[in-house]
């Protein structure tokens, strides 16, 4: 099917999706590029439509994605759909997933806990971290932006996908990893530990909130352990997503020496 008009009701209605709110209200959400749709189709998320721009390099490709309906998209279309200044050849419109505690892994031994990430570009890097770092599940918690942000997915290059991941309160986030009895270590500026000297060789859960204000105090109370990352610089502190690596990438380290 092919679709001109911007002003088109499919168009307005998929441009809306580029909003928390249009992704709650119609449980659907945009994946750009032709990568992340792959990966998103790996994952079991299952399509709802194809938008192809046929005059961009790249769509009689894009456009072999199967198991949903395609619509070629002028390029004005096109435009107001997308979330990116110069739009990709293909967009896919998928099924919001559950993020449930009750899909993650139950025996985790590296978990990845994201506090009130406000930054779609922040959770992102964090969730392409914890893929790379072969963490076994993610909790997006508190009020933080949502994973289907369109940034998110750009940022993680599609690790949204790949990842047991489950959005989450405070209180049953916490429940969860104690239940499963995971040590929380809690990433704190303030903390007299440096990461590297903490045993973290057990089942362990890293806690990271956002960079301009760090953890909660009820996060810092529940841990078990609190560390740092030394700054031996003129700044005070370092972007969560790479908080968020070198913890994880410390636990693997020490987990496979155990």
């Amino acid at each position: 099917m092919r679709i001109t008009s911007a002003r088109n009701p499919k168009v307005k209605a998929w441009s809306e999706l580029k909003t928390r709110r249009g992704r709650l209200e119609q449980d659907r959400f945009l994946v750009e590029g032709a990568r992340e749709a792959a990966r998103a189709l790996a994952a079991g998320i299952r399509p709802c439509a194809w938008l192809v721009w046929p005059e961009r390099a790249g769509a009689e490709e894009a456009a072999r994605l199967a198991g949903a309906p395609v619509y070629e998209l002028s390029e004005a279309a096109m435009r107001r759909v997308s979330y990116r200044e110069n739009p990709p050849a293909l967009i896919g419109v998928f099924e919001r997933p559950a993020r449930r505690l009750a899909d993650l892994p139950p025996d985790p031994r590296r978990v990845l806990v994201a506090v009130e990430i406000e930054k779609p570009g922040n959770l992102g890097a964090m969730l392409r971290s914890a893929d790379a770092s072969g963490a076994d599940a993610v909790l997006v918690v508190g009020d933080a932006v949502d994973p289907e942000n369109p940034n998110v997915i750009r940022a993680s290059t599609g690790a949204v996908f790949a990842l047991p991941l489950a959005v989450v309160d405070h209180a049953a986030a916490r429940a969860w990893l104690q239940e499963r009895g995971l040590q929380l270590v809690a990433a704190a500026p303030a903390a007299g530990r440096v990461y590297w000297e903490a045993d973290l060789s057990g089942p362990t859960a890293f806690a990271v909130g956002a960079e301009d204000r760090g953890l909660p105090p009820d996060w810092l109370e529940a841990a078990d352990l609190a560390v740092r990352i030394p700054m031996e610089g003129t700044v005070d502190s370092l972007n969560a997503s790479v908080s968020a690596a070198l913890l994880l990438y410390e636990g693997l380290r020490q987990q496979r020496r155990a």
